[in-house]
């Protein structure tokens, strides 16, 4: 399976997408909702009501890409009622959400400073 890089720029709609939609469709909803150009170097992706399904539209050179995947038996880990359009992640983050993770609940090691090693 193709997998976005790990430090590609990534654009999660947050609303639920009709998935009848085509490039055109997702293309009008990057440009429209989110205020962004569809050929941005990015990923763009979108997820229906029910979470089982998922499409990536993407520019590449010189026309539209459309990536789609639909699960059988399980379900996406997708944030419900978010107060923002979109939320801004990495191709890291979007291989997690691909393979069933939560990235949403996903808490990092926390950040330490100092001002010396000796």
């Amino acid at each position: 399976m193709l997998r976005p890089a790990q430090s590609a720029q990534v654009y999660l709609y947050m609303e639920p997408v009709d998935m009848r939609k085509s490039i055109d469709g997702l293309a009008a909803l990057v440009e429209l909702e989110m205020e962004l150009s569809p050929a941005l170097e990015a990923i763009f992706v979108f997820c229906n009501r029910g979470r089982d399904k998922i499409k990536l539209l993407y520019w590449e050179r010189n026309g539209f890409v459309v990536w789609y995947k639909r699960l059988e038996k399980q379900r996406f880990q997708w944030m419900r009622d978010a107060d923002f359009v979109y939320q801004l992640r990495t191709g890291r983050d979007l291989n997690q959400l691909l393979d069933g993770l939560n990235i949403w609940s996903q808490k990092p090691h926390r950040s330490i400073q100092f001002d010396s090693v000796t």
